[in-house]
């Protein structure tokens, strides 16, 4: 008997035709149980598409308010958007994986409904990630915040120039450094954008963030894991006015000036994701990044 989780919500990529197979599957899955679903409103699009049905949609931002459990389809962008949607829910996520790479969303299509069968029926692993929260100050003011589950990055923006930025951690200078920019990451976000610009792999269990520059002057210049419970600040260094942009995971902040501070910090409040109970990350890494069996 099932007594884990009563109300399901499901995300999916938005608008994007092709998971609708794969959402009606879930779908009809999940009624068929007995379990109450709502959808959220771009992805009841997709599955109204199949049978013409009624289909109880909300916003997703908006979805944790009515669920215990909500379970991401699509790849590990849709998986991002869906735990920023549900952050203040406390609620946990799945991920159920139609990407390309996916080191979040550890379901494939092919094993449904078994293994989501299982862990609906309490069989599962559970982890906590953490987001960022990046605040962009203007003349002593937040002009803007927003959250990231990978990593908040700063890029040069319209300009030919690197950009030169200081970085303090806990207000103690680190250093200042000419680069295209710089990703200060979670754990989560090891294996996505710092990964690609050369930073390490970080098991994401460890109480950390990496701060990786893109393509800097001096090569002498390498990423640094840092203790997350550190505020990192971020600010400019250049004898004439440029814009800067912002991104936390998917979404940008443009036109950031030379004269705005970027303070960036662990938030404390975590996002559960629920994993199958054989989850294992060295394989996930061994499998996504074809690194030897052996």
């Amino acid at each position: 008997m099932r007594t884990f989780f009563n109300t399901i919500g499901i995300i999916g990529k938005p608008s994007d035709p092709s998971i609708a197979d794969t959402l009606s599957l879930l779908y009809d899955h999940l009624i068929g149980c007995g379990y109450q679903v709502i959808v959220a409103t771009d992805s009841a699009v997709c599955i109204d598409s199949i049978d013409s049905r009624p289909v109880k949609a909300e916003p997703p931002e908006t979805l944790g308010q009515h669920c215990d459990l909500v379970i991401a389809v699509g790849g590990d962008g849709t998986f991002l958007a869906a735990a920023r949607a549900i952050a203040n829910f406390d609620i946990p996520l799945i991920g159920i994986n139609l990407g390309r790479l996916g080191f979040l969303v550890d379901i494939s299509p092919d094993e449904l409904p078994g293994r989501l069968h299982a862990i609906l029926e309490g069989r599962y692993k559970a982890e906590e990630r953490y987001f960022l929260r990046a605040k962009i100050v203007r003349e002593g003011e937040v002009i803007h915040e927003q959250t990231a589950l990978n990593e908040v990055a700063v890029h040069r923006w319209v300009t030919p120039s690197m950009i030169e930025i200081v970085t303090r951690i806990d207000g103690v200078f680190l250093n200042s450094q000419r680069s295209d920019g710089l990703i200060v990451s979670t754990p989560t976000g090891s294996t996505a954008y710092a990964l690609s610009a050369g930073g390490p792999i970080l098991s994401p269990s460890l109480n950390a963030l990496v701060l990786v520059p893109l393509n800097p002057h001096t090569m002498s210049n390498r990423p640094i894991v840092i203790d997350d419970s550190a505020e990192i600040e971020l600010s400019f260094c250049q004898n004439k006015q440029i814009k800067a942009l912002v991104t936390c995971d998917q979404l940008q902040i443009p036109d950031v000036l030379i004269s705005d501070k970027i303070l960036i910090k662990k938030d404390p409040k975590p996002i559960r994701i629920l994993h199958p109970e054989d989850h294992d990350f060295f394989h996930i890494l061994r499998e996504k990044l074809n690194w030897s069996n052996g």
